[in-house]
């Protein structure tokens, strides 16, 4: 983070609120001129800090409000058989989450599914046919209280 000065930090923090903003927009904000401001944001994305830009949507209102919580610890370590899961938990599309994590399990995963109908069947044809998995253990989301996106960006 060393080459990001606080413009550059501003920038990212108004982009992170609202990825629609546009130049001229936050040029106000800064009290600059949209010409630098689109320089800036060209070169925050060349350098990779700024990934892609995408919508947040609903997960309810599309249809997939239960969210799962799912541990697992894998038979196998070495690293062709964490290699193979890595592959094969980037097919489910149900996976929207996947860390590979110390302590008790290997993997966390967060799935989001419409229904506990949905997540059995999940389960039983698409996790479960992951061969190398020693063991899955599932936690139920009661109540999301907090889910953000953006990286907290200190000024």
């Amino acid at each position: 983070m060393s080459n990001l000065d606080n413009i550059d930090l501003q920038i990212l923090k108004f982009l992170q609120e609202d990825a629609l903003m546009t130049n001229k927009e936050i040029a106000a904000r800064l009290g600059m001129t949209p010409t630098p401001i689109h320089e800036r944001i060209k070169r925050l994305e060349k350098d990779k800090v700024i990934e892609k830009y995408t919508a947040i949507l609903n997960k309810s209102k599309l249809g997939k409000s239960l969210v799962v919580l799912v541990d697992v610890t894998l038979k196998e370590h070495a690293a062709i058989f964490l290699e193979q899961f890595e592959r094969d938990v980037l097919l489910l599309s149900e996976v929207v989450e996947c860390y590979c994590i110390s302590g008790g399990s290997d993997f966390l995963l967060k799935v989001l599914v419409k229904d506990m109908d949905e997540y059995r069947h999940f389960i039983l044809h698409k996790l479960a046919t992951i061969s190398n998995i020693g063991n899955a253990q599932s936690r139920f989301v009661v109540n999301e209280i907090k889910s953000q996106t953006p990286v907290p960006i200190e000024i």
